[in-house]
């Protein structure tokens, strides 16, 4: 069984049904084949822009939401972080959480799951959802 990590935003999609949640992730998913982490930088960001009121979300019922699916926390680790100031700069890719993630999943390793092109750049590590 593989390790997959998803990233912010697939997870959002996930826990609200939303229709932006690519089909070929549940698809991928359903199959049961993967063991899903859900990493605490997620968390972390997400808290940030509910603070910001620039999200809209329970954060307890979302944490509820993650280990009723069967997915599990990630925790941040000192290797982690190490790994993020070793990462190569992406040009135009600045978002720290998304390089915690890609950090995350080289150092464990996972795959992580992403809709975004501009992590592509970062190698073998990160598969692209479409």
């Amino acid at each position: 069984m593989s390790r997959v990590l998803l990233d912010t935003h697939l997870l959002l999609w996930w826990l609200k049904g939303d229709p932006r949640l690519p089909t070929s992730l549940v698809t991928e998913l359903q199959k049961d084949l993967h063991s899903v982490l859900i990493s605490q930088a997620s968390l972390w960001e997400m808290a940030i822009k509910v603070n910001l009121g620039r999200l809209s979300v329970d954060l307890t019922d979302l944490e509820q939401q993650v280990q009723a699916e069967g997915f599990q926390w990630l925790s941040i680790s000192n290797e982690h972080l190490l790994e993020v100031a070793r990462l190569e700069t992406i040009e135009g890719h600045r978002d720290p959480f998304d390089r915690l993630l890609v950090a995350q999943s080289r150092v464990e390793p996972l795959l992580l799951f992403t809709c975004d092109r501009a992590l592509e750049a970062y190698g073998a590590c990160v598969r692209l959802i479409t």
